[in-house]
């Protein structure tokens, strides 16, 4: 059995955000697996890349709108509850794809998966053994739907380290889709704005 680390999940957004430009693609497919110092081992355009991912994630971790989305499921998932929302607008963006882009999510996932296979000699072993699992099961036009997220969410709770309920959390969605819809909605403009630099 490959074991699949936990953050392996919502990287819809971290693909969009990267335009055309397939090193930022690929390094922010592999940033999650590149701890501090090791970035330096990586050439310069993978660099770039990770250094994306990185400021992607804490501009969403730090921000009101998402803690606005993290306040309404706390109290059940405590400290996951950031990764929870990170798969939410995950699922927004997927479900309201033809808004942000031109190209259908079908051919959009398999372009990246293509993309990814061509280059995945270079990966870290994460994510280079998760990448199969990923293209077999679809996972980013699975996010379109809250079957998809909740069987992702449910993989996640599996490789939790502690308990995190994450399984549950689909049902949190349900009960305030509307309130995670607008915070995305909010939030994910702003996100575009902020990373415009790095697409330049």
């Amino acid at each position: 059995m490959v074991f699949v680390p936990l953050y392996f999940m919502n990287y819809l957004a971290h693909f969009y955000l990267s335009g055309s430009k397939e090193n930022l693609i690929l390094g922010n497919f592999i940033a999650d697996s590149v701890k501090g110092k090791q970035m330096e081992s990586y050439p310069e355009n993978l660099r770039y890349g990770i250094k994306m991912h990185r400021a992607i994630d804490f501009f969403t971790d730090t921000h009101a709108i998402t803690s606005r989305s993290k306040d309404l499921l706390r109290e059940q998932f405590n400290h996951y509850s950031g990764v929870i929302v990170d798969v939410f607008y995950d699922h927004f963006l997927a479900k309201n794809w033809d808004e942000f882009s031109d190209e259908p999510l079908e051919d959009y996932s398999e372009r990246i998966y293509s993309l990814l296979g061509m280059h995945s000699e270079k990966f870290p072993e994460g994510p280079r053994l998760m990448l199969p699992f990923m293209q077999k099961h679809n996972w980013l036009l699975s996010y379109a739907q809250v079957e998809g997220i909740r069987r992702v969410l449910t993989g996640m709770s599996r490789r939790a380290k502690f308990e995190s309920k994450m399984e549950l959390a689909a049902d949190a969605l349900e009960k305030n889709y509307d309130l995670f819809e607008r915070d995305f909605r909010e939030f994910f403009p702003q996100l575009v704005l902020h990373t415009a630099d790095f697409r330049k």
